[in-house]
């Protein structure tokens, strides 16, 4: 299969036709808005995900555990042979352990479950359907991390360990395939609003006693984003589809930050 080029700022229309992309966790929140968004200007999209949903949000559905050597392996083999290739790979997958106790009271599986979720899913995958990007001599690769990278919470030392650790690994990639004509960035996701913070901010209502509106105030206060209000998950997909095209043909190696001010640049 000939790969296509990038698409470029003057085809708004169907500016990833033909483009081959894969997304891991992308039947929810965040990664079903990427999926949608490249599948509307054109792109052939694969979505993963451990479980099906009732209504894919775009593209063709893979089953695919990536916390998992033989999830991530299944899922590229697949991948690859669904499509002949992968032009642009979003490693969205992730999920945090919640931990009331903090740092001290994380077991060792707690730590290792965070870091094969967060941290080695994308690693195994990059690993995998690399090979084939070289071959082509282009490629892009996107890491959805997290603020907590920067910011974590007090119950959640796991998860915002292996969303650091793969920024820092995100940056070594890029350094390595530029070579080949491969860009790697990291897109840092702030408060957005997914069904994972739709259930923390039902579960601060239920604790309180406080009506829903009330609760979601004082999260953003307390967050402390400067534009009032949470992102969308549209919010996140725009910028990981500029990323993906050739008006950011110069960006890699870098992390963008997607969070209305909330996360401090020092």
């Amino acid at each position: 299969m000939t790969s296509p080029t990038m698409p470029s700022a003057s085809e708004p229309a169907g500016e990833f036709a033909g483009v081959r992309v894969l997304v891991t966790g992308g039947t929810k929140g965040i990664g079903a808005a990427i999926a949608i968004r490249f599948a509307q200007a054109g792109a052939d999209v694969l979505v993963a995900a451990r479980t099906p949903v009732d209504e894919l949000p775009a593209g063709r559905f893979i089953a695919a555990d990536v916390a998992t050597p033989d999830g991530t392996a299944t899922l590229a083999a697949q991948a690859t042979q669904l499509l002949g290739g992968i032009d642009v790979l979003i490693n969205n997958a992730g999920s945090q352990t919640y931990i009331p106790g903090g740092a001290l009271d994380a077991t060792d599986e707690d730590w290792y479950r965070d870091l094969d979720t967060n941290l080695m899913s994308a690693v195994r995958l990059d690993r995998a359907l690399l090979p084939g990007m070289i071959a082509q001599n282009r490629g892009v690769i996107i890491h959805v991390t997290s603020g907590q990278a920067r910011l974590p919470g007090p119950a959640s030392p796991p998860y915002a360990a292996a969303k650091a650790a793969t920024t820092v690994y995100s940056k070594g990639l890029a350094n390595e395939v530029g070579k080949h004509g491969i860009r790697v960035n990291t897109v840092v996701p702030g408060l957005i609003e997914t069904p994972a913070v739709t259930r923390r901010l039902d579960q601060i209502t239920a604790d309180s006693g406080q009506d829903a509106e009330t609760a979601r105030r004082q999260l953003i206060d307390r967050v402390g984003i400067p534009l009032g209000r949470p992102g969308q998950p549209n919010d996140v997909a725009e910028l990981v589809a500029f990323l993906a095209s050739n008006r950011a043909a110069f960006l890699t190696g870098s992390q963008y930050v997607v969070d209305g001010g909330s996360i401090p640049t020092v």
